[in-house]
């Protein structure tokens, strides 16, 4: 039922006119997202390597390295405060024209990124369910920065994941792979809003 409205005591057309003005400009600001982050500072991160820690098992852990590898890409593609590429920059050799260059791009600063497999597990389970089973997939990375051309340790951050689905009476590729890729994506978030955090602090020295 549609509230009945009572236009008595109606503000005068003048003032109605305000919530308008104001849900208007929440609107613009909706559908706006870059403009909230216009004073935002700049990274860039290149990708230097993903890989597995030497205790963790090849199999396990070759599935583990494509999907923490398809994350990271995703990140640094895709984060707001991260510039994909940095077109015309000079040897790294070249310390002061490449900080010149990250200057003149408007980049904070770049970064030479490592990413780690520290853990990678996954386990079945049968469960009361006739037919069920429980596939549980434990993840843990460590992401390293290196500042470019600095060659010192920008920040590290750490990320886990466990990650528990039914399944069905066979473990089907499919099933491993939503698992390993939803592990994947919330250590990598983990790892990276530490990484972050580091970042922030290092802006306001």
């Amino acid at each position: 039922m549609q509230p009945m409205l009572d236009h008595s005591s109606s503000p005068p057309r003048r003032l109605r006119r305000i919530p308008w003005l104001v849900a208007l400009a929440l609107a613009l600001i909706a559908v706006a997202p870059g403009a909230a982050l216009a004073g935002t500072k700049k990274f860039y991160f290149e990708l230097a390597a993903v890989k597995p820690k030497s205790d963790v098992k090849a199999d396990v852990g070759k599935a583990a390295v494509a999907r923490v590898e398809a994350q990271i890409r995703k990140v640094i593609e895709t984060h707001p405060q991260l510039v994909a590429k940095l077109e015309g920059a000079p040897d790294k050799a070249q310390a002061e024209a490449y900080r010149k260059h990250l200057a003149a791009k408007g980049v904070t600063g770049a970064y030479l990124v490592t990413v780690e497999v520290t853990e990678a597990s996954e386990e079945l389970e049968p469960m009361d369910k006739p037919n069920t089973q429980r596939l549980t997939v434990s993840l843990a990375v460590h992401v390293l920065g290196e500042i470019v051309p600095d060659r010192a340790i920008g920040f590290t951050g750490d990320g886990k994941a466990k990650v528990k689905q039914e399944i069905g009476k066979k473990l089907r590729p499919r099933d491993r792979e939503v698992a390993w890729e939803q592990a994947a994506e919330v250590a990598i978030g983990d790892a990276m809003e530490s990484v972050f955090k580091q970042l922030e602090k290092q802006k306001k020295k």
